[in-house]
Protein backbone atom coordinates (compact mmCIF):
# COMPACT_ATOMS: atom_id res chain seq x y z
CA UNK A 1 0.00 0.00 0.00
CA UNK A 2 1.39 3.40 -0.94
CA UNK A 3 1.08 6.43 1.31
CA UNK A 4 -1.12 8.23 -1.18
CA UNK A 5 -3.88 5.75 -0.34
CA UNK A 6 -3.92 7.12 3.20
CA UNK A 7 -5.84 10.29 4.03
CA UNK A 8 -3.47 13.23 4.06
CA UNK A 9 -5.08 15.02 6.98
CA UNK A 10 -4.49 13.95 10.55
CA UNK A 11 -7.32 13.75 13.00
CA UNK A 12 -6.93 15.46 16.32
CA UNK A 13 -5.47 13.20 18.95
CA UNK A 14 -7.55 12.36 21.92
CA UNK A 15 -9.06 9.50 23.85
CA UNK A 16 -11.35 8.50 21.01
CA UNK A 17 -9.34 9.58 17.97
CA UNK A 18 -6.06 8.11 16.67
CA UNK A 19 -2.85 10.13 16.52
CA UNK A 20 -1.87 9.15 12.98
CA UNK A 21 -4.08 9.23 9.89
CA UNK A 22 -1.13 8.70 7.53
CA UNK A 23 2.39 7.32 7.72
CA UNK A 24 4.36 10.39 8.72
CA UNK A 25 8.01 10.25 9.75
CA UNK A 26 6.94 10.30 13.39
CA UNK A 27 4.45 7.49 12.78
CA UNK A 28 7.20 5.34 11.29
CA UNK A 29 9.45 6.13 14.27
CA UNK A 30 6.75 5.03 16.72
CA UNK A 31 6.07 1.87 14.73
CA UNK A 32 9.80 1.11 14.55
CA UNK A 33 10.20 1.26 18.34
CA UNK A 34 7.10 -0.87 18.97
CA UNK A 35 8.17 -3.42 16.35
CA UNK A 36 11.57 -3.52 18.02
CA UNK A 37 9.85 -4.56 21.24
CA UNK A 38 7.88 -7.44 19.73
CA UNK A 39 10.98 -8.49 17.78
CA UNK A 40 12.90 -8.52 21.07
CA UNK A 41 10.28 -10.76 22.66
CA UNK A 42 10.39 -13.31 19.85
CA UNK A 43 14.17 -13.11 19.69
CA UNK A 44 14.48 -13.65 23.44
CA UNK A 45 12.27 -16.73 23.45
CA UNK A 46 13.85 -18.36 20.39
CA UNK A 47 17.45 -17.71 21.46
CA UNK A 48 16.78 -19.52 24.72
CA UNK A 49 15.66 -22.61 22.81
CA UNK A 50 18.92 -22.85 20.85
CA UNK A 51 21.08 -22.20 23.93
CA UNK A 52 19.41 -24.78 26.19
CA UNK A 53 21.88 -27.63 25.59
CA UNK A 54 24.82 -25.33 26.41
CA UNK A 55 23.11 -24.19 29.61
CA UNK A 56 22.51 -27.81 30.56
CA UNK A 57 26.18 -28.70 30.07
CA UNK A 58 27.51 -25.67 31.97
CA UNK A 59 25.11 -25.69 34.94
CA UNK A 60 24.38 -29.41 35.08
CA UNK A 61 20.63 -29.11 34.53
CA UNK A 62 18.34 -32.11 34.09
CA UNK A 63 15.80 -32.28 31.24
CA UNK A 64 13.02 -31.22 33.61
CA UNK A 65 15.10 -28.33 34.96
CA UNK A 66 15.92 -27.36 31.39
CA UNK A 67 12.23 -27.16 30.63
CA UNK A 68 11.82 -24.76 33.55
CA UNK A 69 14.20 -22.27 31.93
CA UNK A 70 11.55 -21.94 29.25
CA UNK A 71 8.52 -22.54 31.45
CA UNK A 72 9.45 -19.96 34.10
CA UNK A 73 9.27 -17.24 31.44
CA UNK A 74 5.95 -18.60 30.21
CA UNK A 75 4.61 -18.78 33.77
CA UNK A 76 5.51 -15.15 34.50
CA UNK A 77 4.21 -13.95 31.15
CA UNK A 78 1.03 -16.02 31.16
CA UNK A 79 0.27 -15.26 34.80
CA UNK A 80 0.47 -11.48 34.47
CA UNK A 81 -0.29 -10.66 30.83
CA UNK A 82 -4.02 -10.06 31.31
CA UNK A 83 -3.27 -7.79 34.25
CA UNK A 84 -0.58 -6.13 32.12
CA UNK A 85 -2.99 -5.49 29.29
CA UNK A 86 -5.59 -3.90 31.56
CA UNK A 87 -2.92 -1.93 33.44
CA UNK A 88 -1.95 -0.32 30.12
CA UNK A 89 -5.56 0.82 29.65
CA UNK A 90 -5.95 2.09 33.22
CA UNK A 91 -2.55 3.55 34.13
CA UNK A 92 -1.16 4.64 30.79
CA UNK A 93 0.28 2.73 27.86
CA UNK A 94 3.47 4.77 27.56
CA UNK A 95 4.07 4.64 31.31
CA UNK A 96 3.70 0.85 31.47
CA UNK A 97 5.81 0.40 28.33
CA UNK A 98 8.79 2.36 29.67
CA UNK A 99 8.62 0.95 33.21
CA UNK A 100 8.52 -2.70 32.24
CA UNK A 101 11.09 -2.34 29.47
CA UNK A 102 13.48 -1.16 32.20
CA UNK A 103 12.56 -4.18 34.37
CA UNK A 104 13.17 -6.47 31.38
CA UNK A 105 16.67 -5.03 30.99
CA UNK A 106 17.55 -5.56 34.65
CA UNK A 107 16.47 -9.17 34.95
CA UNK A 108 17.74 -10.26 31.56
CA UNK A 109 21.12 -9.05 32.77
CA UNK A 110 20.69 -11.09 35.96
CA UNK A 111 20.12 -14.22 33.84
CA UNK A 112 23.44 -13.66 32.11
CA UNK A 113 25.17 -13.58 35.50
CA UNK A 114 23.48 -16.73 36.84
CA UNK A 115 25.74 -19.31 38.49
CA UNK A 116 23.02 -21.81 39.39
CA UNK A 117 19.82 -23.13 37.88
CA UNK A 118 17.52 -21.35 40.36
CA UNK A 119 19.01 -17.96 39.46
CA UNK A 120 18.38 -18.68 35.80
CA UNK A 121 14.78 -19.69 36.49
CA UNK A 122 14.15 -16.61 38.69
CA UNK A 123 15.55 -14.27 36.05
CA UNK A 124 13.42 -15.86 33.35
CA UNK A 125 10.29 -15.65 35.53
CA UNK A 126 10.62 -11.91 36.21
CA UNK A 127 11.63 -11.28 32.59
CA UNK A 128 8.42 -13.05 31.62
CA UNK A 129 6.40 -10.87 34.00
CA UNK A 130 7.92 -7.75 32.45
CA UNK A 131 7.10 -9.00 28.95
CA UNK A 132 3.55 -9.67 30.15
CA UNK A 133 3.13 -5.96 30.86
CA UNK A 134 5.29 -4.67 28.00
CA UNK A 135 3.86 -6.50 24.99
CA UNK A 136 0.15 -5.67 25.39
CA UNK A 137 1.14 -2.05 26.08
CA UNK A 138 3.05 -1.90 22.79
CA UNK A 139 0.23 -3.54 20.84
CA UNK A 140 -2.40 -1.21 22.32
CA UNK A 141 -0.28 1.84 21.44
CA UNK A 142 -0.46 0.73 17.80
CA UNK A 143 -4.19 0.05 17.83
CA UNK A 144 -4.95 3.42 19.45
CA UNK A 145 -2.41 5.52 17.55
CA UNK A 146 -3.07 4.49 13.94
CA UNK A 147 -6.37 5.25 12.23
CA UNK A 148 -8.66 2.21 11.93
CA UNK A 149 -8.91 0.52 8.57
CA UNK A 150 -6.14 0.03 6.06
CA UNK A 151 -3.57 2.15 7.93
CA UNK A 152 -3.98 0.27 11.20
CA UNK A 153 -4.01 -3.09 9.42
CA UNK A 154 -0.80 -2.14 7.66
CA UNK A 155 0.84 -1.23 10.97
CA UNK A 156 -0.36 -4.46 12.59
CA UNK A 157 0.86 -6.61 9.70
CA UNK A 158 4.30 -5.00 9.91
CA UNK A 159 4.22 -5.46 13.70
CA UNK A 160 3.17 -9.10 13.39
CA UNK A 161 5.69 -9.79 10.63
CA UNK A 162 8.54 -8.35 12.66
CA UNK A 163 7.40 -10.37 15.68
CA UNK A 164 7.35 -13.55 13.62
CA UNK A 165 10.80 -12.66 12.33
CA UNK A 166 12.00 -12.43 15.91
CA UNK A 167 10.89 -16.00 16.56
CA UNK A 168 12.62 -17.40 13.50
CA UNK A 169 15.75 -15.21 13.39
CA UNK A 170 16.18 -15.71 17.12
CA UNK A 171 17.21 -19.28 16.42
CA UNK A 172 20.03 -18.00 14.21
CA UNK A 173 21.07 -15.28 16.64
CA UNK A 174 20.97 -17.81 19.46
CA UNK A 175 23.33 -20.10 17.58
CA UNK A 176 25.78 -17.30 16.85
CA UNK A 177 25.73 -15.96 20.40
CA UNK A 178 25.97 -19.39 22.02
CA UNK A 179 29.18 -19.96 20.10
CA UNK A 180 30.66 -17.07 22.10
CA UNK A 181 28.98 -18.31 25.28
CA UNK A 182 25.36 -18.99 26.27
CA UNK A 183 25.36 -15.98 28.62
CA UNK A 184 25.28 -13.73 25.58
CA UNK A 185 21.72 -14.80 24.84
CA UNK A 186 20.90 -12.78 27.99
CA UNK A 187 23.34 -9.91 27.53
CA UNK A 188 22.47 -9.21 23.88
CA UNK A 189 18.79 -8.48 24.69
CA UNK A 190 20.00 -6.10 27.42
CA UNK A 191 21.92 -4.07 24.84
CA UNK A 192 19.09 -4.14 22.31
CA UNK A 193 16.43 -3.25 24.89
CA UNK A 194 18.56 -0.39 26.23
CA UNK A 195 18.65 1.19 22.77
CA UNK A 196 14.87 0.75 22.50
CA UNK A 197 14.38 2.40 25.90
CA UNK A 198 16.33 5.48 24.83
CA UNK A 199 14.42 5.72 21.54
CA UNK A 200 11.08 5.14 23.25
CA UNK A 201 11.66 8.08 25.59
CA UNK A 202 12.12 10.28 22.52
CA UNK A 203 9.33 9.11 20.20
CA UNK A 204 6.59 7.90 22.57
CA UNK A 205 5.74 11.38 23.80
CA UNK A 206 2.71 12.11 25.94
CA UNK A 207 -0.61 13.34 24.62
CA UNK A 208 -0.94 14.04 20.92
CA UNK A 209 1.90 11.83 19.74
CA UNK A 210 0.85 8.66 21.54
CA UNK A 211 -2.31 8.54 23.66
CA UNK A 212 -1.12 7.44 27.10
CA UNK A 213 -4.47 6.14 28.27
CA UNK A 214 -7.95 5.91 26.87
CA UNK A 215 -11.28 6.78 28.44
CA UNK A 216 -10.58 4.20 31.13
CA UNK A 217 -7.42 5.99 32.26
CA UNK A 218 -6.54 7.20 35.73
CA UNK A 219 -9.17 9.31 37.35
CA UNK A 220 -11.96 7.99 35.13
CA UNK A 221 -12.38 4.51 36.66
CA UNK A 222 -11.39 2.74 39.83
CA UNK A 223 -8.95 -0.13 39.95
CA UNK A 224 -10.48 -3.56 40.55
CA UNK A 225 -7.93 -4.91 43.04
CA UNK A 226 -9.90 -8.04 43.94
CA UNK A 227 -10.35 -8.87 40.27
CA UNK A 228 -6.62 -8.35 39.67
CA UNK A 229 -5.65 -10.72 42.51
CA UNK A 230 -8.10 -13.48 41.56
CA UNK A 231 -7.32 -13.27 37.84
CA UNK A 232 -3.54 -13.29 38.30
CA UNK A 233 -3.75 -16.12 40.84
CA UNK A 234 -5.91 -18.16 38.49
CA UNK A 235 -3.57 -17.62 35.54
CA UNK A 236 -0.51 -18.52 37.61
CA UNK A 237 -2.05 -21.75 38.91
CA UNK A 238 -3.37 -22.86 35.52
CA UNK A 239 -0.09 -22.20 33.72
CA UNK A 240 1.84 -23.78 36.63
CA UNK A 241 -0.32 -26.89 36.44
CA UNK A 242 0.35 -27.21 32.72
CA UNK A 243 4.11 -26.63 32.78
CA UNK A 244 4.67 -28.99 35.73
CA UNK A 245 2.47 -31.76 34.30
CA UNK A 246 5.36 -33.79 32.80
CA UNK A 247 7.30 -33.98 36.09
CA UNK A 248 4.72 -34.32 38.89
CA UNK A 249 2.02 -36.90 39.75
CA UNK A 250 -1.24 -36.50 37.89
CA UNK A 251 -3.13 -35.92 41.15
CA UNK A 252 -1.02 -32.85 41.91
CA UNK A 253 -1.55 -31.51 38.40
CA UNK A 254 -5.30 -32.01 38.71
CA UNK A 255 -5.34 -30.28 42.12
CA UNK A 256 -3.36 -27.30 40.78
CA UNK A 257 -5.64 -26.91 37.77
CA UNK A 258 -8.74 -27.28 39.97
CA UNK A 259 -7.47 -24.53 42.27
CA UNK A 260 -6.86 -22.34 39.24
CA UNK A 261 -10.36 -23.05 37.96
CA UNK A 262 -11.86 -22.10 41.35
CA UNK A 263 -10.00 -18.79 41.35
CA UNK A 264 -11.11 -18.21 37.76
CA UNK A 265 -14.72 -18.81 38.80
CA UNK A 266 -14.23 -16.38 41.69
CA UNK A 267 -12.81 -13.84 39.24
CA UNK A 268 -15.86 -14.14 36.99
CA UNK A 269 -18.16 -13.68 40.00
CA UNK A 270 -16.21 -10.58 41.08
CA UNK A 271 -16.31 -9.07 37.59
CA UNK A 272 -20.06 -9.56 37.28
CA UNK A 273 -20.62 -7.44 40.39
CA UNK A 274 -17.77 -4.92 40.11
CA UNK A 275 -18.74 -1.32 39.38
CA UNK A 276 -15.54 -0.91 37.34
CA UNK A 277 -14.51 -4.45 36.31
CA UNK A 278 -10.93 -5.18 35.38
CA UNK A 279 -12.18 -7.28 32.45
CA UNK A 280 -15.51 -6.61 30.79
CA UNK A 281 -16.76 -10.16 30.28
CA UNK A 282 -18.85 -9.12 27.29
CA UNK A 283 -15.68 -8.86 25.21
CA UNK A 284 -15.58 -12.66 25.15
CA UNK A 285 -18.90 -12.83 23.30
CA UNK A 286 -17.15 -11.92 20.05
CA UNK A 287 -16.80 -15.07 17.94
CA UNK A 288 -13.98 -13.69 15.74
CA UNK A 289 -12.01 -12.54 18.81
CA UNK A 290 -12.32 -15.92 20.54
CA UNK A 291 -11.35 -17.80 17.38
CA UNK A 292 -8.35 -15.51 16.85
CA UNK A 293 -7.13 -16.12 20.40
CA UNK A 294 -7.57 -19.89 20.16
CA UNK A 295 -5.87 -19.83 16.77
CA UNK A 296 -2.91 -17.89 18.20
CA UNK A 297 -2.69 -20.32 21.13
CA UNK A 298 -2.46 -23.31 18.81
CA UNK A 299 -0.32 -21.71 16.10
CA UNK A 300 2.45 -20.20 18.22
CA UNK A 301 2.29 -23.02 20.77
CA UNK A 302 2.86 -25.59 18.05
CA UNK A 303 5.89 -23.66 16.79
CA UNK A 304 7.47 -23.50 20.28
CA UNK A 305 6.95 -27.24 20.67
CA UNK A 306 8.41 -27.89 17.21
CA UNK A 307 11.45 -25.74 17.89
CA UNK A 308 12.14 -27.44 21.24
CA UNK A 309 12.15 -30.91 19.67
CA UNK A 310 14.04 -29.95 16.50
CA UNK A 311 16.84 -28.26 18.47
CA UNK A 312 17.23 -31.31 20.71
CA UNK A 313 17.27 -33.54 17.63
CA UNK A 314 19.95 -31.51 15.84
CA UNK A 315 22.21 -30.89 18.83
CA UNK A 316 21.81 -33.92 21.09
CA UNK A 317 21.22 -36.67 18.54
CA UNK A 318 23.01 -35.35 15.47
CA UNK A 319 25.76 -33.52 17.37
CA UNK A 320 25.35 -30.21 15.56
CA UNK A 321 26.77 -27.12 17.28
CA UNK A 322 24.54 -24.23 18.34
CA UNK A 323 25.94 -22.18 15.46
CA UNK A 324 25.23 -24.90 12.91
CA UNK A 325 21.71 -25.27 14.30
CA UNK A 326 21.05 -21.53 14.08
CA UNK A 327 22.36 -21.23 10.54
CA UNK A 328 20.35 -24.26 9.47
CA UNK A 329 17.18 -22.60 10.71
CA UNK A 330 17.97 -19.25 9.10
CA UNK A 331 15.93 -20.04 6.02
CA UNK A 332 12.76 -20.14 8.13
CA UNK A 333 13.22 -16.39 8.56
CA UNK A 334 11.73 -15.89 5.11
CA UNK A 335 8.61 -14.72 6.92
CA UNK A 336 10.45 -11.51 7.89
CA UNK A 337 10.43 -10.57 4.20
CA UNK A 338 7.04 -11.98 3.24
CA UNK A 339 4.93 -10.74 6.18
CA UNK A 340 5.23 -6.97 5.62
CA UNK A 341 5.34 -7.18 1.80
CA UNK A 342 3.15 -10.01 0.50
CA UNK A 343 0.75 -10.68 3.38
CA UNK A 344 -0.98 -7.25 3.26
CA UNK A 345 -1.95 -7.87 -0.38
CA UNK A 346 -3.43 -11.28 0.45
CA UNK A 347 -5.35 -9.84 3.40
CA UNK A 348 -6.85 -7.10 1.23
CA UNK A 349 -7.67 -9.59 -1.52
CA UNK A 350 -8.97 -12.55 0.47
CA UNK A 351 -9.60 -11.36 4.04
CA UNK A 352 -8.10 -12.32 7.39
CA UNK A 353 -9.90 -15.61 7.83
CA UNK A 354 -8.77 -17.18 4.57
CA UNK A 355 -5.18 -15.98 5.03
CA UNK A 356 -5.02 -17.32 8.60
CA UNK A 357 -6.45 -20.64 7.43
CA UNK A 358 -3.81 -20.82 4.71
CA UNK A 359 -1.12 -20.26 7.33
CA UNK A 360 -2.54 -23.06 9.49
CA UNK A 361 -2.58 -25.49 6.56
CA UNK A 362 0.98 -24.57 5.58
CA UNK A 363 2.03 -25.18 9.18
CA UNK A 364 0.49 -28.65 9.11
CA UNK A 365 2.34 -29.43 5.88
CA UNK A 366 5.62 -28.25 7.40
CA UNK A 367 5.33 -30.28 10.60
CA UNK A 368 4.15 -33.40 8.78
CA UNK A 369 7.35 -33.30 6.74
CA UNK A 370 9.34 -33.77 9.98
CA UNK A 371 7.40 -36.80 11.22
CA UNK A 372 9.88 -39.13 9.53
CA UNK A 373 13.03 -37.60 10.97
CA UNK A 374 16.00 -39.85 10.32
CA UNK A 375 19.32 -40.19 12.07
CA UNK A 376 21.08 -39.40 8.78
CA UNK A 377 19.05 -36.46 7.46
CA UNK A 378 21.16 -33.95 5.56
CA UNK A 379 20.47 -30.23 5.57
CA UNK A 380 18.73 -30.23 2.15
CA UNK A 381 16.17 -32.63 3.62
CA UNK A 382 15.28 -30.05 6.29
CA UNK A 383 14.97 -27.08 3.93
CA UNK A 384 11.50 -27.68 2.38
CA UNK A 385 9.79 -28.02 5.75
CA UNK A 386 11.57 -24.95 7.15
CA UNK A 387 10.66 -22.81 4.14
CA UNK A 388 7.00 -23.82 4.40
CA UNK A 389 7.09 -23.05 8.13
CA UNK A 390 8.34 -19.53 7.37
CA UNK A 391 5.54 -19.10 4.84
CA UNK A 392 3.04 -20.28 7.45
CA UNK A 393 4.24 -17.64 9.91
CA UNK A 394 4.04 -14.95 7.25
CA UNK A 395 0.44 -15.89 6.47
CA UNK A 396 -0.97 -16.39 9.98
CA UNK A 397 0.85 -14.34 12.59
CA UNK A 398 -0.03 -10.78 11.53
CA UNK A 399 -3.64 -11.50 10.49
CA UNK A 400 -4.24 -13.23 13.85
CA UNK A 401 -3.14 -10.00 15.54
CA UNK A 402 -5.60 -7.99 13.46
CA UNK A 403 -8.45 -10.40 14.13
CA UNK A 404 -7.82 -10.34 17.88
CA UNK A 405 -7.94 -6.53 18.16
CA UNK A 406 -10.46 -5.29 15.59
CA UNK A 407 -14.00 -4.42 16.72
CA UNK A 408 -12.63 -3.65 20.20
CA UNK A 409 -13.16 -0.18 21.68
CA UNK A 410 -10.09 2.00 22.23
CA UNK A 411 -10.26 1.87 26.02
CA UNK A 412 -10.07 -1.95 25.90
CA UNK A 413 -7.25 -2.32 23.39
CA UNK A 414 -4.79 -3.15 26.18
CA UNK A 415 -7.17 -5.86 27.37
CA UNK A 416 -7.47 -7.26 23.84
CA UNK A 417 -3.67 -7.31 23.55
CA UNK A 418 -3.45 -9.00 26.93
CA UNK A 419 -5.90 -11.70 25.88
CA UNK A 420 -3.96 -12.34 22.68
CA UNK A 421 -0.61 -12.59 24.43
CA UNK A 422 -2.08 -14.70 27.24
CA UNK A 423 -3.30 -17.12 24.57
CA UNK A 424 0.14 -17.23 22.95
CA UNK A 425 1.95 -17.87 26.22
CA UNK A 426 -0.53 -20.43 27.49
CA UNK A 427 -0.27 -22.20 24.14
CA UNK A 428 3.51 -22.27 24.47
CA UNK A 429 3.30 -23.67 28.00
CA UNK A 430 0.72 -26.27 27.05
CA UNK A 431 2.48 -27.51 23.91
CA UNK A 432 5.89 -27.56 25.59
CA UNK A 433 4.51 -29.61 28.47
CA UNK A 434 2.83 -32.05 26.11
CA UNK A 435 5.84 -32.60 23.83
CA UNK A 436 8.10 -33.04 26.86
CA UNK A 437 5.72 -35.60 28.37
CA UNK A 438 5.46 -37.50 25.07
CA UNK A 439 9.22 -37.43 24.53
CA UNK A 440 10.03 -38.63 28.06
CA UNK A 441 7.33 -41.32 27.93
CA UNK A 442 8.85 -42.82 24.77
CA UNK A 443 12.56 -42.45 25.58
CA UNK A 444 12.76 -43.16 29.30
CA UNK A 445 15.59 -41.96 31.54
CA UNK A 446 18.67 -43.19 29.66
CA UNK A 447 17.67 -43.55 26.00
CA UNK A 448 19.71 -45.05 23.21
CA UNK A 449 20.07 -43.03 19.98
CA UNK A 450 17.30 -45.12 18.40
CA UNK A 451 14.99 -44.45 21.36
CA UNK A 452 15.82 -40.74 21.23
CA UNK A 453 14.80 -40.67 17.56
CA UNK A 454 11.55 -42.48 18.36
CA UNK A 455 10.84 -39.89 21.07
CA UNK A 456 11.42 -36.98 18.70
CA UNK A 457 9.16 -38.50 16.05
CA UNK A 458 6.39 -39.13 18.56
CA UNK A 459 6.66 -35.60 19.95
CA UNK A 460 6.42 -34.12 16.44
CA UNK A 461 2.86 -35.42 16.24
CA UNK A 462 1.81 -32.83 18.85
CA UNK A 463 2.29 -29.69 16.70
CA UNK A 464 0.63 -31.45 13.75
CA UNK A 465 -2.49 -32.24 15.79
CA UNK A 466 -2.52 -28.74 17.31
CA UNK A 467 -2.54 -27.04 13.90
CA UNK A 468 -5.18 -29.41 12.54
CA UNK A 469 -7.42 -28.27 15.39
CA UNK A 470 -6.45 -24.66 14.72
CA UNK A 471 -7.31 -25.01 11.04
CA UNK A 472 -10.71 -26.49 11.91
CA UNK A 473 -11.48 -23.63 14.32
CA UNK A 474 -10.39 -21.03 11.77
CA UNK A 475 -12.44 -22.67 9.03
CA UNK A 476 -15.54 -22.39 11.25
CA UNK A 477 -15.31 -18.64 10.61
CA UNK A 478 -16.02 -19.23 6.93
CA UNK A 479 -19.55 -19.51 5.64
CA UNK A 480 -20.62 -21.06 2.38
CA UNK A 481 -23.10 -19.02 0.40
CA UNK A 482 -25.96 -20.83 -1.43
CA UNK A 483 -23.87 -20.60 -4.57
CA UNK A 484 -21.03 -22.40 -2.84
CA UNK A 485 -18.64 -19.45 -2.63
CA UNK A 486 -16.75 -19.19 0.63
CA UNK A 487 -17.29 -15.86 2.35
CA UNK A 488 -15.04 -14.65 5.14
CA UNK A 489 -18.03 -13.67 7.22
CA UNK A 490 -19.67 -15.21 10.22
CA UNK A 491 -22.68 -14.10 12.20
CA UNK A 492 -20.63 -11.77 14.39
CA UNK A 493 -18.93 -10.05 11.46
CA UNK A 494 -22.17 -9.78 9.53
CA UNK A 495 -23.87 -8.17 12.52
CA UNK A 496 -21.11 -5.56 12.74
CA UNK A 497 -21.50 -4.72 9.06
CA UNK A 498 -17.89 -5.54 8.19
CA UNK A 499 -16.46 -7.82 5.55
CA UNK A 500 -13.19 -9.64 5.26
CA UNK A 501 -12.25 -7.28 2.43
CA UNK A 502 -13.09 -4.15 4.42
CA UNK A 503 -11.39 -3.84 7.83
CA UNK A 504 -13.68 -3.15 10.74
CA UNK A 505 -13.84 0.25 12.44
CA UNK A 506 -13.69 -0.30 16.22
CA UNK A 507 -16.92 0.72 17.94
CA UNK A 508 -17.00 3.47 20.49
CA UNK A 509 -17.04 2.64 24.17
CA UNK A 510 -20.83 3.10 24.29
CA UNK A 511 -21.37 0.81 21.31
CA UNK A 512 -19.08 -1.83 22.77
CA UNK A 513 -20.98 -1.83 26.03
Amino acid sequence: MSTDQIPATATPAGPSSPSFARMTRHAWAVLLVLCGTVFLEGLDVSMMGVALPSMRADLGLSTSALQWVVSAYVLGYGGFVLLGGRAADLFGRRRMFLLWLAVFIGFSGLGGLATDGWMLVLARFVTGVSAGFLTPASLSIITTSFAPGELRNRALLVYGGVGAGGYTLGMVAGGLLTTAGWRWVFFAPVLFASVLLVLAHRVLTEGAAVPDAGPGGPGRRGFDAVGAVTMTGAMLLIVLGVVRAPEVPGVLTAATLAAGALLLAAFVAVERRAAAPLVRLGILRSGPLVRANLGALLFVGSFIAFQFILVLYLQELRGWSALETGLALLIAGIDTILAPTVTPWFVRRFGNVRVILTGMVLGVISYVSFLRLGDDWSYPMLVPGLVVMGMAFAAAYGPLTIAATEDVSEDEQGLAGGLLNASVQFGGALMLAVVTAVNVAVTGDDPTPAEMLDGYRAAMVVPVVALLIGAALTASGLRRTPGGTAAALDADEAASGTTALQPAVPPTGAEAA
